[in-house]
C-alpha cells in the first residue's frame, strides 16, 4: 500500500510561514538555500513519490514559481509529478498534471493509498497537513528544521489535540545547523 508523507521546513520553534528565514543565505520569494545534505534529503523523500497533494493556496503559489525556476531537484520532481488539489473550485494557470480532487479527507487518502504507485508527497500546504495529522492520515513525517527560532507565524502541531507517540526512522545533522529528522507511526 502507498504512504502518504507529509515533507515540510520549520524553524526550531516550530514556526512554517518563511522557510527562507530558517537557512542562512536564502532570499525572501526564492526557495530555501540548502546545502548538499539538505538535497540530499529531499532527493530521498522525492524519489519514492509519484504524486503529490496540495492545498489551494499553495498550489496557486506555486503554479506561479516552480514552472520557472531551475532550482533542483525539486523544480523537475514538483513540474513533472501528478499534483493532487484539494480544492472546490477548478484550478486555473494550466500547471502540467494538476488535478482538483474533492471530498472529506478521511475518505479521500484511504481511497489514493489503495491504488497502485508510488508514495503521496505533501509538500508545504500547511492547512491540509495540519488536517491529515490531525485526521491520523500522515504515514511518515519528514522534517528539515533551521536554526533559527522567534518566529510568530503558524506551527505545523497547535496546541491541543489528541497526543501522538512516532518512531524515529532517520536524525541526521546538515552543515548548515539544520536538522533532518524523519519519523513513522509510531511503535
Amino acid at each position: 500500500m502507498r504512504k502518504l508523507v507529509l515533507y515540510t521546513l520549520m524553524s526550531l520553534d516550530g514556526d512554517v510561514d518563511d522557510p527562507t528565514a530558517y537557512f542562512r543565505g536564502s532570499q525572501p520569494g526564492s526557495a530555501p538555500e540548502f546545502d548538499e545534505a539538505m538535497i540530499e534529503n529531499e532527493r530521498r523523500v522525492i524519489e519514492t513519490q509519484d504524486a503529490v497533494l496540495l492545498g489551494r493556496g499553495m498550489y496557486d503559489e506555486w503554479s506561479r514559481y516552480w514552472p520557472h525556476s531551475d532550482e533542483q531537484p525539486f523544480a523537475d520532481f514538483i513540474n513533472g509529478v501528478k499534483k493532487l488539489v484539494v480544492t472546490s473550485s477548478p484550478l486555473g494557470g494550466g500547471w502540467n498534471n494538476s488535478e482538483a480532487v474533492t471530498g472529506p479527507i478521511e475518505e479521500l487518502i484511504p481511497d489514493l493509498k489503495r491504488q497502485p504507485g508510488g508514495d503521496i508527497g505533501v509538500h508545504g500546504s500547511i492547512t491540509l497537513a495540519r488536517s491529515l495529522l490531525a485526521a491520523d492520515l500522515v504515514d511518515e513525517l519528514h522534517l528539515v528544521v533551521g536554526p533559527a527560532f522567534g518566529f510568530s507565524g503558524r506551527r505545523l502541531f497547535p496546541a491541543g489535540g489528541a497526543p501522538r507517540r512516532l518512531k524515529l526512522l532517520r536524525a541526521e545533522p546538515a552543515p548548515s545547523g539544520a536538522l533532518l529528522l524523519a519519523y513513522g507511526r509510531g511503535a
